[in-house]
């Protein structure tokens, strides 16, 4: 495998970062920890430039290349935040935050672009401008919808985009990209479904919302098998169902259904809508009860343009002389906002045969830190040729 040598040698260094940002982790916009090192490192790298405080905590850093003449600013993208889930590794640089952990990598992630920095800051083997982004709040926040809000494409004259994420059960160091659409749109719903309340021993006097809920959650499962084409993907998943009351005699008056939707498409994201808002009004009222649905639309589709997925490709190969073909993902992924402003793309890098991603025995596997660095350089370097 054609591993930058530089990174071999930093190995123990970037590991050190990965692991120190691994027993600290932050929650969404609450990085100040990681957002301080990451600028703090940046501007020791010798940076062009570093701005903190884009998406309220992300930082951007600015790398010349020995020649500009080109005019080509290339984005490389990394997400800070972890999830709030209680680890149960046993290693040895565990979370020291209780009920945080980084279980999806992020830690891997920020780490490998940052040796890519230094490298590339020392180096500036290239002709243009790399920006490199940290983004907070990727699990739920839309950090990188505030980011682009905040103007950072045209802050930076970012022209376009890439992001790499860490996948379990790929061979470490292994890469795998598709175009199109890549990772599902993530939208929520709560239903309020209020009835009658009583006692449990009367139900004739009563509206039984136990009962249209339940109604309501197999009705649901219609709009995948009978309302959405059968060749177009979408999940619609009930994952609480709640009472208001926890007694064995009573009928509660008031119960609360929350889900999830995903979906590949804007016709099938629409549908989803649409049906379970039908749904649920009239197969309350078929009981006698009434519904409210409070439906949330979450992150986009990320989609990966064309001509950037094959540059991406092209790295990835002449880092492991392969890339695969991924497969559709149905996890959200808010990468998604900044391939909505520029065109670019998102790469999967394989993390072996570890945990998957979480799950509170997870762990970024060190050993692919130098191949995610790798693949980092060559792009920018192939995107922007010195010569």
């Amino acid at each position: 495998m054609p591993i930058k040598n530089r990174f071999s040698e930093m190995l123990p260094e970037i590991t050190a970062w990965r692991q120190d940002f691994h027993a600290h982790p932050e929650l969404l916009f609450d990085c100040h920890r990681t957002a301080g090192i990451v600028a703090e490192k940046l501007r020791e790298f010798g940076c062009d430039d570093v701005v903190e405080g884009i998406g309220r905590t992300g930082v951007v850093g600015v790398i010349h290349g020995k020649k500009t003449a080109s005019g080509r600013v290339v984005g490389l993208r990394a997400d800070m935040d972890a999830l709030p889930i209680h680890e149960a590794t046993g290693v040895a640089h565990a979370s020291k935050e209780a009920g945080k952990m980084h279980a999806c990598g992020h830690d891997g992630h920020t780490a490998m672009l940052l040796g890519a920095a230094k490298y590339l800051a020392e180096t500036r083997n290239f002709d243009g401008t790399v920006v490199v982004i940290f983004q907070p709040a990727e699990e739920g926040g839309g950090g990188g919808d505030e980011m682009c809000r905040d103007g950072m494409m045209e802050q930076f004259g970012i022209q376009e985009v890439y992001g790499m994420h860490n996948w379990p059960g790929t061979p470490a160091g292994e890469f795998a990209i598709r175009p199109g659409a890549f990772f599902a749109a993530t939208d929520q719903f709560e239903i309020a479904v209020e009835g009658r309340g009583g006692h449990a021993a009367k139900p004739h006097q009563c509206v039984d919302t136990t009962v249209a809920a339940a109604h309501l959650v197999v009705a649901m499962q219609s709009i995948v098998s009978r309302n959405a084409d059968p060749t177009m993907e979408i999940v619609v998943s009930v994952t609480s169902f709640v009472t208001e009351s926890q007694a064995f005699n009573v009928i509660p008056q008031h119960v609360t259904l929350r889900g999830t939707v995903r979906t590949l498409s804007q016709e099938m994201r629409d549908l989803a809508e649409v049906r379970i808002k039908a749904l649920a009004e009239h197969t309350a009222a078929a009981f006698g009860a009434k519904a409210h649905v409070d439906y949330r639309r979450g992150y986009p589709v990320m989609v990966n343009s064309e001509t950037e997925t094959e540059h991406a490709a092209a790295a990835a190969r002449a880092v492991s002389g392969q890339c695969a073909s991924a497969p559709l993902v149905m996890g959200g992924e808010d990468f998604a906002y900044m391939l909505q402003e520029r065109p670019g793309a998102y790469i999967l890098v394989g993390n072996g045969d570890t945990a998957d991603v979480h799950n509170p025995a997870y762990d970024f596997n060190d050993s692919v830190i130098p191949a995610g660095c790798s693949f980092w350089v060559e792009l920018a370097e192939q995107r922007m040729p010195a010569a």
